[in-house]
């Protein structure tokens, strides 16, 4: 499977994934090839322009069955990301003029790095690839250039041209509430700390998408640095739909720690390991609780758990970072820190401004990292 040839308990969940899909109401409850035909009208008629349809959509049935098995995979849990990945693979080698396949293929490289599945330059490349290949093929699809968009932030942290690509992404399709999500959160508030445009984003994708568990997940972890009431209120409305929803738990853990309600915020972390399989970004924030709540021990023993987990397994530095930092062994955890900046860790998007950086930021070494990745 190529960069998911990775140890992974099959049972953890992968943040900002949702764990169910909902296809849209207009779909028939019939076979495949109903479904098939019902999603060339639909291409036919979002995208306007008849004459784009093969770019857009395809005309290979097996491919579009592989695109939808895909999604589904997308959608679920933990190495399911990797079957999805396969499953787009073979949708554009049926169908190389597949454009929607090409985005859910970009997206998907994009994620499986984002998320700790295999290291970023094993996967990231290839998702700049896929995410080209779709606006080559469907330039007035909003989907390609929200894909390009997160390409851009992921492998070059070109703020620009992501910012460029979002708004482009939403001029073509207001609706597109994962172009918002993503440049809410990614783009304007852990970039550019611009917090109340960010919110102003997420709360649009809610009202886009009511019912998904993800968005509002999504939505409290937006609040979560600034606002901990707001995100345990956003988290509490994502718990009601999906019970599950480990974005809901993160920002509960995280507001909770804010507030110096450690109690609860164990309570949550303890949880969330046991739904998620003891994910390393779970296992690395209650390190952090641990910590705050002067239960150096506990923080300990989560910190060591991570570092033996990561000679079998590869574990991102900065979640590594995050947990040793909170352990007390502040040079070590700068060393992972400069390992996760050489390989170019997306998730230090958030060092700014997302707490669990908090023991990072007090070391003014940490600001060498930060502004070779255009903070000043």
């Amino acid at each position: 499977m190529g960069a998911c040839q990775v140890e992974r308990n099959p049972d953890h969940h992968i943040p900002g994934c949702p764990q169910a899909v909902s296809y849209p109401r207009a779909w028939p409850r019939g076979g495949s090839e109903a479904r098939f035909a019902e999603c060339q009208y639909s291409h036919r008629h979002s995208h306007g322009v008849e004459s784009r349809l093969a770019r857009v959509g395809t005309e290979d049935l097996e491919a579009f069955k592989l695109y939808g098995q895909g999604r589904l995979f997308l959608h679920r849990r933990g190495l399911k990301l990797c079957e999805a990945l396969e499953c787009f693979k073979r949708a554009v080698a049926r169908d190389p003029n597949y454009a929607l396949a090409w985005c859910a293929l970009a997206d998907t490289h994009n994620l499986i790095g984002f998320y700790g599945l295999a290291r970023p330059q094993k996967c990231l490349p290839d998702g700049k690839d896929a995410a080209l290949r779709a606006v080559a093929l469907g330039p007035a699809m909003s989907e390609s250039h929200n894909s390009l968009a997160l390409s851009l932030l992921f492998l070059d942290w070109d703020r620009a041209g992501a910012e460029s690509e979002f708004l482009q992404a939403l001029e073509l399709n207001p609706r597109n509430a994962q172009a918002r999500i993503w440049y809410g959160v990614f783009y304007l508030e852990w970039l550019e700390g611009r917090f109340e445009d960010g919110i102003s984003q997420g709360r649009r994708a809610a009202e886009l998408d009511p019912l998904s568990s993800y968005v509002h997940g999504t939505l409290a972890c937006m609040f979560a640095p600034w606002d901990p009431e707001a995100a345990i209120d956003a988290a509490a409305t994502a718990l009601r739909i999906d019970s599950d929803c480990f974005l809901a738990r993160w920002a509960l853990l995280t507001a909770f720690n804010s507030q110096e309600r450690f109690e609860e915020a164990v309570a949550v972390g303890e949880a969330a390991l046991r739904a998620s399989g003891r994910y390393p970004w779970m296992l690395a924030s209650l390190s952090r609780t641990y910590a705050n709540w002067e239960r150096p021990a506990e923080s300990e023993a989560l910190y060591q758990e991570l570092r033996w987990r990561s000679k079998r397994e590869y574990i991102s530095p900065v979640v590594l970072a995050w947990a040793a930092a909170a352990a007390g062994a502040r040079d070590v955890a700068l060393c992972y820190a400069q390992e996760a900046n050489t390989v170019g860790d997306p998730v230090l998007l958030g060092a700014k401004y997302w707490p669990d950086f908090e023991r990072l930021r007090e070391d003014p070494r940490f600001d060498e990292i930060m502004k070779s990745r255009g903070w000043r």
